[in-house]
């Protein structure tokens, strides 16, 4: 099967799969006298929806020591909403961030900017299927606004901005944005960790001609197909009740480049709580994926702001 063919069927799949979970009737006992068997049709929603709103600013007059006027700010909503039944369980993720900063005598720059999407459908079957879940999982990743290179010019000095002089546009709404789909088995050897390990699709989209040499896409072409396969570790515990760190290392193996490292997403964030309202996070991100660059690229965020609770 080709690469497009597995995109198409492991799409179709996902579509088709969280879609039982939705409409999953109850399955019938064995026995008629005992109660059917609880599915995620008679199971209730856990839902959750929190927002933050972090700002810093600087201030200087007649400062010796010199300094620059500065405001920085931003906003971040998270989301999640899971149910568990006896045989199909389902989850949804949302995180949205976004925050400019304004320095004196320049002009107002992106600090950061990320749209996440997660669902996932796992079916909790006998025996093996019931340590390690079969599990179709989708994932979505862009950004909401511009970005630039401020330092240099990435683009190769053939291309129609290879002669621009920074800041150099490098990204917008959709470019890119990669989407994976896979399919395969999720094993929780214990409570805070599991794992997903099986075969996978990712779809590189650049909706801006421009950008594509950038992402390895192809200009005349709007996305670029991998097939192969990939493992998701992710760890979620509250060490006390004001510490909570959340971890997901996220590989992914191209069939076609098994020669060269796998794609790597490695996001950690450690979530303090002083009170109900008042909070601190600090994250550290590494990403690494050779179509881009082959330098591993890093963020780190220390964000001290304030938190509140939608549902």
């Amino acid at each position: 099967m080709t690469v497009r063919g597995i995109s198409c069927f492991l799409v179709v799949l996902c579509v088709a799969c969280v879609g039982v979970g939705h409409a999953q009737p109850d399955l019938p006992s064995a026995d008629p006298t005992e109660s059917p068997i609880s599915d995620t049709a008679d199971a209730e929603w856990d839902t959750a929806l929190t927002g933050k709103f972090s700002a810093s600013q600087a201030a200087y007059k007649d400062w010796q020591e010199g300094g620059l006027n500065s405001l920085a700010f931003t906003t971040m909503l998270n989301g999640a909403a899971e149910r568990k039944g006896e045989r199909w369980a389902q989850a949804y993720k949302m995180r949205l961030v976004l925050g400019f900063l304004d320095q004196e005598g320049r002009e107002i720059r992106k600090s950061e900017d990320l749209i996440r999407l997660h669902s996932d459908l796992q079916f909790r079957g006998e025996g093996f299927f019931r340590r390690f879940n079969p599990t179709v999982a989708l994932n979505l990743r862009t950004q909401f606004a511009s970005g630039f290179d401020y330092s240099e010019n990435p683009y190769p000095g053939d291309h129609p901005r290879g002669g621009e002089e920074p800041p150099v546009q490098t990204s917008s709404f959709f470019a890119p944005a990669t989407i994976t789909e896979s399919l395969g088995l999720t094993y929780e050897p214990f409570g805070p960790l599991s794992v997903l390990l099986g075969i996978a699709s990712k779809q590189t989209i650049v909706a801006e001609r421009d950008f594509r040499v950038l992402y390895g896409v192809e200009e005349n072409n709007l996305v670029r197909n991998e097939g192969g396969g990939q493992l998701v570790a992710t760890f979620d515990h509250d060490f006390t009740e004001n510490i909570r760190y959340r971890s997901q290392m996220d590989l992914f193996f191209a069939a076609s480049q098994l020669d060269v490292p796998p794609d790597v997403i490695f996001e950690n964030v450690v979530n303090l709580e002083v009170n109900s309202w008042l909070s601190t996070d600090l994250e550290f991100v590494a990403l690494y994926d050779k179509d881009t660059t082959r330098a591993v690229q890093i963020k780190e965020v220390i964000s001290v702001g304030m938190s509140f609770t939608l549902l």
